[in-house]
């Protein structure tokens, strides 16, 4: 009889241990999958099947030079990653066709609104419109205060003291310069803010001009510096030429070239592949750039457009970083472009700046 009851016993202990065995081996497992994973892994599902077929638009003042339709590769290049389409409405520096664009977006019901410069007065009663409308939006380089609207911008102050301290420290702190600029852009205005500081900085070096226009720019330029070259003909009356704009920068360097006063430095600011070319050319006056890859800008757009499809909260305010890059920075023995620029500037490129997990996982379904 005892001998039965410890069998029995025997018998019940090694079915307990076997179950304790099983719950072990099924808690290791799932190991892997922790509560915060699973979810993290649910939200990227989530994210993943909500989002795809969204209608853009992107609402821009302009398109102009390789800087600009660089910029909208990289807002279709996001966009068709997530399984969207964009429609660019471009305003050809008309304001009121602008903001009669952003109308028509709102009307149109797009999914969300993307934004290139303007201005405030133009489009708030649009953007406020797209808000009370549930229609996200985010801009990029526009003076947008309204609530729940996030706004891109390059840290432009940041790009100008970067040009005009090399520009100082080539010249030795004083010289001649000739400003390229134009008021009524918001970028515009805050490289405007950094330039003034740089004036009373140095008061040796001595603006001996000053000019610049949204329309045509890289063309207006080369006819308004060959004019100022005319004025200032002699070796030493222009140190340097500072530009606010690429495209100002473009057209100050093909003037230059033309007259054959290369002495002349050319300091600029944006960069894209037509750019590198004539910063690479050592024949170039045009010897620095500071700049945010522009395709980046509009990745890093596009991923908080859809943060907000998504219902994630979203900053105000996101600024981007930007690099200095100078021709000694470049290879001689070959051309690059800005997708091969990382390569030799630090910084350049690839920002992860938006990035969501569940935003990679939407990317690969």
């Amino acid at each position: 009889m005892k001998k039965t009851r410890l069998i029995s016993l025997f018998v019940i202990l090694a079915v307990f241990g076997s179950l304790l065995a099983a719950c072990g081996q099924k808690e290791s497992s799932g190991a892997a999958a922790s509560p915060a994973a699973s979810a993290k892994a649910t939200e990227a599902a989530k994210g993943a099947a909500d989002l795809s077929g969204k209608k853009i638009a992107l609402i821009m003042q302009f398109n102009t030079g390789t800087f600009s339709s660089q910029y909208v590769e990289g807002v279709k290049e996001q966009v068709e990653k997530l399984g969207g389409k964009v429609t660019v409405f471009v305003a050809d520096t008309d304001l009121a066709k602008m903001a009669s664009n952003l109308d028509a977006a709102i009307n149109q019901k797009f999914d969300g609104i993307l934004i290139d410069h303007g201005t405030a007065e133009a489009l708030e009663a649009g953007v406020k419109k797209a808000v009370e409308k549930k229609i996200p939006v985010v801009s990029f380089d526009s003076i947008l205060t309204v609530p729940g609207v996030t706004s891109l911008e390059q840290g432009d102050q940041k790009m100008a003291e970067a040009t005009l301290e090399q520009l100082a420290k080539d010249a030795g702190g004083k010289g001649n310069i000739v400003k390229v600029w134009v008021a009524g852009f918001a970028p515009m205005e805050r490289r405007q803010e950094a330039y003034q500081a740089f004036q009373k900085k140095y008061p040796d070096i001595k603006e001996v001009a000053a000019f610049g226009t949204a329309k045509d720019p890289a063309l207006d330029t080369q006819t308004q510096m060959e004019a100022i070259l005319k004025k200032y003909p002699n070796k030493g009356d222009i140190t340097a030429v500072w530009a606010a704009w690429d495209e100002f920068a473009k057209g100050a360097t093909r003037a230059i070239q033309q007259a054959g006063r290369t002495e002349i430095k050319v300091y600029g600011i944006d960069l894209s592949d037509e750019d590198l070319q004539l910063l690479q050319d050592p024949k170039s006056p045009w010897v620095a750039s500071a700049a945010v890859d522009p395709k980046d800008i509009g990745r890093v757009q596009v991923r908080y457009l859809y943060q907000k499809l998504h219902g994630d909260q979203t900053p105000e305010k996101v600024v981007l970083d930007p690099v200095y890059v100078s021709r000694e920075q470049l290879p001689k023995d070959k051309q690059v472009n800005t997708t091969q620029l990382s390569e030799f500037v630090k910084g350049w490129g690839g920002s992860q700046q938006g990035y969501t997990d569940w935003l990679k996982a939407a990317e690969k379904k």
